[in-house]
């Protein structure tokens, strides 16, 4: 026996290191896959390695059931006393903290040779750390209680699979996971309140497990008062935790804007992409400038609030930097100058318009109708362009649209004012030729049509 628990140990030793390797590998992997792409800020590496539990958890649960069946073979039924009962379990757990605080070490090399925005939250941290606790803590006792050999991956596919439906449902039940909620807002923020009540919530239930099962090897009144003394503790983190609410506003920032030619504002974390966003969104200020809804500064706004545009105020949203974010930012808030229009005919016309703002080809549409009000808005200048938006802007807001805006129409005539009411009549301009020619002539003034 004293030999098979030497054994026993210095394979604990080696699977030890094995493990803090594998962790660590794993841990950075599973973190750079919550990383929010082009961001700099301490939030995102928190959200990053909490994130990076739902790998390295269910791991660190398949090791601590190994271990304990193993140990559980070796101590066969010798009687254990407390604290000789919790030197392995406390062992495992030390393990994989020190894996955890690796993973940390590593991403905060980085944040700290750039400039980051933000804080580092220890109550995030602690929220991480009391997390891998619980999954070692769920695999020792699954691995003492079941010491058969399919425990361990058991174990580990277990726990993976109630943490993600914990994480992954709605209510009360995402709180109790460690995790920040995703989406993560950066305008968000973290809150350290929050992060405390889960923490208290992860360890209370912890020391739960961990007392009950050292209670019931050891038969001992007093550690089983202390189980229950934890019991308390997760159900005071529990009532903290869902009695608080969910923050209903994002926090002010100090937005980091570029202001030239026009200006661009984001969330300091993403200032590196204020160059590409000033590009793309110039284009878009050069085609609606004069128009009612020209702007001269675009703002960053929280994901969860829409975009209403405001005089000179280009509101987008950007969730993260990767490629073709700005792309994305711009078509967003394109598509939130006007809704879209019911019916076919009125969408049309509509889609011809956005391309022109997206700097995409007119399309032609099914329609005889748009092909000719395609080719007739791409035979403008971008100043009659402009000139035109400005004039209709209204109609093009509330789908009011027609082919009496777009030249009239193929082979139509001009409809006689008796027969629309108080409606306005447009002029009707010929159909376009192969090349075709703006409808407006030197009679044109800027002030309307002559």
């Amino acid at each position: 026996m004293p030999e098979h628990v030497s054994v026993s140990r210095e394979e604990l030793k080696q699977s030890a290191a094995v493990t803090v390797a594998v962790l660590l590998a794993l841990g950075l992997v599973a973190a750079w896959s919550v990383l929010i792409p082009g961001v700099d800020a301490w939030e995102n590496i928190v959200a990053a390695v909490i994130g990076s539990l739902r790998l390295t958890g269910p791991v660190a649960a398949a090791f601590a059931a190994w271990v304990a069946l193993r140990k559980r073979r070796a101590l066969g039924d010798r009687c254990l006393t407390a604290w000789r009962a919790l030197k392995a379990p406390l062992a495992i757990v030390l393990v994989v903290l020190g894996s955890f605080a690796a993973t940390v070490l590593v991403l905060a090399v980085k944040t700290v040779l750039t400039d980051q925005s933000g804080r580092l939250s220890l109550s995030g941290l602690g929220v991480g750390m009391a997390g891998l606790a619980l999954y070692s803590v769920i695999g020792w006792v699954a691995g003492w209680l079941a010491p058969r050999a399919v425990t361990p991956p058991l174990a580990g596919l277990g726990c993976y699979a109630l943490f993600t439906w914990f994480a992954d449902g709605r209510g009360w039940a995402d709180r109790l996971a460690p995790g920040t909620g995703e989406p993560y807002d950066l305008f968000q923020g973290l809150s350290g309140a929050a992060f405390l009540n889960q923490t208290i919530w992860l360890l209370g239930v912890t020391a739960a497990l961990l007392l009950g099962w050292t209670a019931l090897v050891t038969r001992r009144p007093l550690v089983l008062a202390c189980a229950l003394l934890a019991v308390l503790a997760a159900g005071t983190g529990v009532a903290r935790l869902l009695g608080e609410p969910k923050p209903a506003a994002a926090q002010e920032i100090a937005y980091s804007c570029q202001d030239w030619p026009i200006t661009v504002c984001l969330h300091p974390g993403m200032r590196s992409g204020l160059t590409e966003l000033g590009a793309t969104f110039t284009k878009i200020a050069s085609r609606l400038a004069g128009t009612p809804a020209a702007f001269t500064r675009v703002e960053q706004r929280p994901l969860e609030e829409s975009l209403r545009p405001s005089a000179g105020l280009a509101p987008i949203h950007v969730p993260d930097l990767s490629a073709g974010f700005a792309d994305q930012a711009s078509y967003e808030y394109v598509e939130s100058l006007a809704t879209r229009c019911p019916g076919t005919p009125a969408d049309g016309y509509r889609e011809i318009v956005m391309a022109w703002l997206r700097g995409e080809p007119l399309p032609g549409g099914p329609l005889a109708e748009h092909q000719y009000a395609a080719a007739w808005f791409s035979g403008l200048s971008e100043h009659q362009r402009r000139e035109w938006l400005r004039m209709f802007y209204s109609d093009f807001q509330s789908c009011k649209l027609s082919s009496t805006h777009f030249g009239g129409g193929p082979a139509q005539t001009p409809t006689p004012a008796s027969a629309v009411g108080s409606s306005p009549v447009y002029p009707v301009y010929p159909a376009p030729s192969a090349n075709p020619s703006p409808a407006w002539g030197p009679q044109m003034s800027p002030n309307g049509w002559q």
